[in-house]
């Protein structure tokens, strides 16, 4: 088919979005901005097109969401009763894990599912410093539940909501509070099963690597070090090394150019100019110290190690979505203009970066600060959205007496939307009002608590999909995605239309997916000469089908580095999850949606 030049031009934007996107040279939100004025200045959107995704209901009902997500946690409506069922537990595994899944999933359905992953690694990692349980068999499974529940209700995914919008914008009508549920609730039931069965074979078995209990007389310390060039430690055996002279001695973490090494620390060696990451008392630091076996990475100064400490205590910090401070250089901040917080080391991804080395870390979403911080210190801390505090159950100040009232508006929202009885926009939008009112929300953290990225992003491409749509390139693209199914029936070509929003949720956001991938499916239906409505529901469950990577979800990316992940481990559990996915939505969706 001929191809104009206004097809060229979106196509170049769209292929240059893609990449911009999925390498990360620039921000989301510069990538973004840069869409609208691209198709501005190239003469393919007049300017009121390319900036009325900023009035889109999809937008606002998003930004509205956020808040009262926010309202909800922040009186603790829904982690006072997390809690209480954990603990209820009492360190039974299984009776946990389930617990926390069905938890996660009703709440997930409901209220967007990053503040609730958010709210619960500080739970979980609270839970496997008492009761030993490894995080890494939980936080996976956590954020897969997440998604999967949300995929469920109208509201609790911000990419159903995006969908629901722009169905309405081509003529085909929004989505209802419940129409997804009769495919989502056996998704995501099925979808626990399994990780309920299977993670405690797949997923490794990572310790949490701080676990500070503040009346312990056996309290320790972390210290990072560096192996000499003369160390009796080179050679041998990380978990061998320490265990006659210094017991109390654990390694955590080997870093070699500053990549880690794990999880079988055992499968590798200790070598000449190795950084540990090692956990033991004081006595036994000071020890090994002054055997120069080991030598503190930092400077001369160095770490103090005992009396006149105790005080202090080793945390890890996690930089969460809404942090003011993303993009922000780690010495820029004011951690690091706080003289009694001592930064100790940074891990980003798989990357570890000690003292010396952190003068050019710029912060990412989930990325792990390893602090020294004094006990009066951290009430600040938690006070702050900057930062999460991972081993710390209080982590956010609650006001646990006006949960009721939260739940009530909470409630009024989910009714009025069910029952048609108003817009989910103006349901959403009275919810934020009517918890400002009743002091459940404080518009300055309700302010922070809006992702910002994360709306231009869906503006972005809001004015990128118009742009598809106007231009004819929708068309073109969906008649080249059809030839691969010449001959196949709509099932295949709908199947088809849920794999390809699957894969391409994987390494873009899944909004963005949702939005770049619907005109392509309600084109390639019109073409069909069948009903739309498929198509759409399918872009709704195979954009948030996004298991197998830590980069295609926030809440994935959230649980990288507390769980001590590789990016294999995502695998294990994400491609089955994802087939399955793909699978069940193929086989279903014609039979409850027909063509």
């Amino acid at each position: 088919m001929y191809m104009n030049s206004s097809v060229w031009i979106v196509s170049g934007i769209l292929i240059l979005t893609l990449y911009l996107l999925i390498t990360e040279k620039i921000s989301v939100a510069r990538t973004s901005v840069g869409i609208m004025v691209a198709l501005t200045l190239g003469g393919i959107l007049t300017p009121k097109e390319a900036v009325a995704g900023f009035a889109n209901p999809a937008v606002i009902t998003v930004a509205a969401m956020f808040m009262i997500s926010r309202g909800l946690i922040r009186t603790g409506a829904v982690g006072f009763i997390s809690e209480k069922l954990i603990r209820f537990s009492r360190g039974r595994q299984n009776f946990a894990f389930m617990t926390i899944l069905l938890i996660v999933a009703v709440s997930s359905a409901f209220i967007n599912n990053t503040p609730v992953v958010v709210l619960f690694i500080p739970i979980i990692m609270g839970l496997s410093c008492e009761y030993d349980i490894s995080p890494s068999k939980l936080l996976i499974p956590v954020s897969y539940v997440s998604i999967l529940a949300g995929t469920s209700t109208l509201i609790g995914t911000s990419t159903n909501i995006i969908v629901s919008d722009l169905s309405a914008m081509y003529g085909y009508g929004e989505l209802k509070m419940f129409e997804l549920t009769p495919l989502g609730f056996p998704i995501a039931i099925l979808g626990i099963l399994i990780l309920f069965f299977i993670t405690p074979r797949l997923m490794p078995e990572h310790t949490a690597p701080v676990c500070e209990i503040d009346d312990r007389e056996d309290k320790k310390y972390i210290a990072e070090v560096t192996v000499p060039e003369k160390s009796a430690l080179i050679g041998e055996k990380p978990y061998q090394a320490f265990t006659s002279k210094y017991p109390t001695l654990i390694p955590i973490e080997i870093i070699r150019d500053s990549r880690i090494i794990g999880p079988d620390l055992n499968s590798t060696t200790i070598k000449k100019e190795d950084i540990l990451l090692i956990k033991g008392s004081a006595d036994d630091l000071v020890a090994i110290l002054q055997d120069k076996t080991i030598q503190l990475t930092h400077s001369s100064e160095g770490i103090r190690f005992g009396p006149g400490l105790e005080n202090d205590l080793i945390v890890e910090l996690m930089v969460p979505p809404q942090s003011s401070i993303l993009g922000h250089r780690l010495l820029s901040t004011r951690l690091q203009g706080d003289p009694d917080i001592h930064i100790i080391a940074v891990k980003s991804r798989r990357l570890h970066y000690s003292e010396q080395k952190i003068q050019n870390v710029k912060l990412r979403i989930g990325d792990i600060i390893l602090v020294r911080c004094p006990i009066e210190k951290l009430g600040r801390i938690r006070n702050e959205s900057n930062f999460i505090i991972i081993e710390d159950v209080h982590h956010s100040i609650v006001e646990k007496s006006k949960a009721r009232w939260s739940l009530i508006i909470f409630a009024g929202i989910v009714i009025a939307a069910a029952t048609g009885l108003t817009d989910i926009m103006v349901c959403a939008i009275t919810g934020v009002f009517l918890m400002a009112m009743a002091r459940i929300l404080r518009l300055r953290d309700a302010y922070r608590s809006l992702e910002s990225e994360v709306l231009l992003l869906i503006v972005g491409t809001i004015a990128l999909g118009v742009a598809m749509e106007k231009t004819g390139a929708a068309q073109i693209y969906a008649e080249n995605f059809l030839s691969l199914f010449q001959g196949l029936g709509p099932e295949f070509v709908l199947a088809g239309i849920i794999l390809l929003s699957s894969i391409s949720t994987h390494i873009l956001s899944n909004n963005a997916t949702a939005v770049l991938i619907l005109p392509i499916a309600i084109s390639t239906a019109l073409t069909l000469g069948v009903n739309p409505k498929p198509f759409i529901i399918g872009v709704c469950f195979g954009a948030s089908a996004c298991f197998a990577t830590p980069i295609g979800y926030q809440t994935n990316l959230l649980v990288y580095g507390p769980g001590g992940y590789r990016f294999t481990d995502y695998l294990k559990l994400g491609i089955p999850l994802s087939v399955m996915v793909i699978v069940l939505g193929s086989i279903f969706i014609p039979m409850i949606w027909r063509f």
